[in-house]
């Protein structure tokens, strides 16, 4: 019989598999690490600039954002590299694909900061 946790057992289980990830990807991945120490800079500061409960939100939240993208993007990047190291288009394709995302996540980032500060 499986043995399926529930409650509370469950969530701490899940929140030691993301806490892994996230070291995971601070060990291994310049990148996620670069954007991190921007989100440490522009997260304080976006609570700080913000003027309303919205604007704050919008500015911190297109922050983590990046964070989410780059760690999607590390995922799909490790599992084409897991299936093999030869070259195939569709690997070449799916790890651009990943990031054009983050390179979108991140120019949102500086559009959405340009047009509330800006304003």
């Amino acid at each position: 019989m499986a043995n399926h946790e529930q409650g509370l057992a469950r969530i701490i289980k899940a929140a030691g598999y993301s806490w892994a990830g996230i070291k995971t990807a601070w060990i291994n991945e310049a990148a996620f690490r670069q954007e991190a120490w921007l989100a440490v800079a522009l997260i304080p500061l976006g609570a700080w600039l913000g003027k309303n409960g919205i604007e704050r939100a919008l500015l911190i939240a297109c922050v983590v954002l990046v964070l989410v993208v780059e760690l999607l993007n590390s995922a799909v990047e490790a599992t084409i590299d897991r299936i093999g190291a030869e070259r195939h288009p569709l690997s070449g394709r799916a790890k651009d694909f990943g990031s054009a995302a983050v390179l979108l996540s991140l120019i949102n980032v500086a559009v959405v900061w340009a047009l509330i500060l800006g304003a």
